[in-house]
């Protein structure tokens, strides 16, 4: 009965492991993004310099999210940390404050998690982190070594 424990214990930490690799942009992070997040941040949207300039003169603009290249802009550069900094549940963070962001990622409690937690596996262990490029106070800013953790498959 032990062995039979065992190996079904195995058989599931393979299963998640496999799982976690599988996850793709376009498989599982887009429809995610796209019902979550595209009424916002959809293809009219204006792209991340656009917005930049746009934003002086309309505080409610969003930039654009919704294709791989747009949304990982806000992972690793030039917007570096942003999407993990707004969509952190509080538990990235000092304070413990869930980002701006987090509440949008599902109607329940239990959607936000789960969403939350398929695009962190999807980004790869050790990926999700909220600092910036460059340093910030007293938060450094992004490693190499960090940036080498993002796998978030296309």
């Amino acid at each position: 009965m032990h062995k039979l424990i065992v190996f079904v214990a195995v058989l599931a930490v393979l299963s998640q492991a496999a799982f976690a690799q599988e996850l793709t942009w376009r498989k599982d992070i887009q429809p995610i993004i796209k019902a979550q997040c595209g009424d916002c941040h959809g293809a009219g949207e204006p792209e991340f310099a656009e917005w930049l300039v746009v934003r002086e003169k309309n505080k409610k603009a969003t930039p654009r999210m919704d294709t791989y290249n747009h949304f990982m802009g806000f992972v690793a550069w030039p917007a570096t940390g942003a999407m993990m900094r707004r969509l952190d549940d509080g538990k990235g963070s000092a304070e413990g404050k869930p980002g701006n962001m987090y509440r949008h990622l599902g109607g329940s409690d239990a959607e936000r998690a789960k969403n939350l937690a398929t695009i962190k596996a999807w980004m790869g262990e050790g990926a999700w982190n909220l600092n910036r490029w460059e340093a910030r106070g007293n938060t450094p800013g992004m490693s190499k070594e960090q940036i080498d953790k993002i796998k978030a498959k296309y």
